[in-house]
């Protein structure tokens, strides 16, 4: 249908007349006249497009496309699946080229000394740790002996294994099931705003009602950097003028959270104050109000680790967690990093599942985590 389209373009062009050939339809034979084929053209494809009346597509896209793609795209779960692992992998590209790249080839290289030396030096300096180094290094030693493998390319899956169930949780996380709140802790400059902001998106989008407390009044600007996010992710958040009491916010944001019947409070919280006993101590009084106010409403406490930080984020969590109840952590920053293995002994150290992983700046660029997938993007 097109062609006759332009050879009418061509006539208008030149004033000639652009030769015309009959055209078949569906209708009957050839027509003799352009009228006639526009016509039966028409009606040919009226009943075909009817059903894309609510949402046709542009001219320009419609000659671009073929029919089929101009219908909307929903993509499903195994492409979304596929996308979150190439993110994770590509977040993940610094550890494993610089660190692990080489270790696994794939070739015939007989697994030998050399190899668990070279083995066991990517994995202290990607920060997994000199004692969950040594206990998986062990397990590998074991499994390839008990398999009766000698090669490093087969050794690869074999420590991907491994890996993942070091870092397995137990335990499901429970906003994903049910109602709850989230408090979110961390020293300042991990990423605290910017993870609840992607935090308030991923869960808006799974058709949660999301609030936000932007608890941390210490900071300068802390609510202004939340309160854009909360408009980025299109939820509500309650807060106070700076300098206010943190758990006034709090305490306030539950009364609205109760009133507006949502399902899902994530709380802000200081990350530095004169000195760590008052940081300490502004966060219990928080934890106090909200087991007061919502009582029976469970409590995620996610510490935000900035994972360029190495073990130094180990160091953060043992502070935190003896004050705050963690239950889990929030890694950030992998994407630039070449110490990815912290997630490793985050998990062997503490004993705290990894819940959510940065990989980039974007909105969506904050992960739930999976431990065969992140095995597998770092080996």
């Amino acid at each position: 249908m097109w062609d006759i389209f332009k050879r009418k373009d061509k006539k208008k062009e030149t004033g000639e007349e652009a030769p015309r050939e009959p055209a078949e339809t569906a209708a009957g034979p050839a027509l003799e006249t352009a009228e006639e084929f526009m016509k039966a053209a028409a009606d040919a494809v009226e009943e075909t497009v009817s059903d894309l009346a609510e949402h046709e597509p542009d001219q320009e896209k419609a000659e671009a496309e073929p029919f089929e793609a101009v219908q909307e795209k929903v993509p499903d779960e195994k492409a979304k699946k596929k996308g979150v692992f190439a993110k994770l992998k590509d977040g993940l590209r610094k550890t494993r080229d610089t660190l692990f790249g080489g270790l696994f080839v794939e070739s015939d290289e007989k697994i030998n000394d050399e190899f668990y030396d070279e083995l066991e030096e990517a994995m202290i300096i990607s920060d997994m740790g000199m004692a969950t180094t040594e206990k998986l290094l062990g397990e590998l030693r074991s499994r390839l002996k008990a398999e009766g493998i000698f090669k490093r390319s087969d050794a690869r899956k074999i420590m991907v294994d491994i890996l993942a169930e070091s870092m397995q949780t137990e335990s499901e996380f429970v906003p994903n099931k049910e109602p709850a709140v989230i408090l979110i802790v961390g020293v300042n400059g991990v990423g605290k705003t910017t993870s609840i902001g992607k935090l308030a998106s991923i869960y808006k989008q799974d058709g949660r009602s999301v609030m936000l407390a932007a608890g941390d009044t210490f900071r300068a600007a802390a609510a202004e950097q939340l309160t854009i996010w909360s408009e980025r992710a299109g939820v509500p958040i309650v807060k106070h003028n700076e300098g206010a009491d943190p758990a006034a916010v709090v305490f306030d944001a539950i009364a609205s959270y109760k009133a507006k019947k949502c399902d899902l409070l994530i709380c802000d919280t200081a990350g530095r104050l004169h000195n760590k006993k008052n940081l300490m101590n502004e966060l219990s009084k928080i934890r106090r109000v909200i087991d007061r106010e919502l009582p029976g409403v469970a409590v995620e406490v996610l510490l935000v680790l900035d994972a360029t930080t190495g073990q130094n984020a180990i160091a953060q969590a043992k502070a935190f967690g003896e004050n705050t109840g963690l239950t889990g952590i929030i890694l950030t920053k992998l994407d630039g990093t070449a110490k990815g293995g912290v997630v490793v002994a985050v998990k062997d150290e503490l004993g705290l599942p990894v819940r959510f992983v940065g990989v980039g700046e974007g909105i969506d660029d904050l992960q739930p985590f999976d431990a065969q997938s992140f095995a597998q993007a770092l080996i």
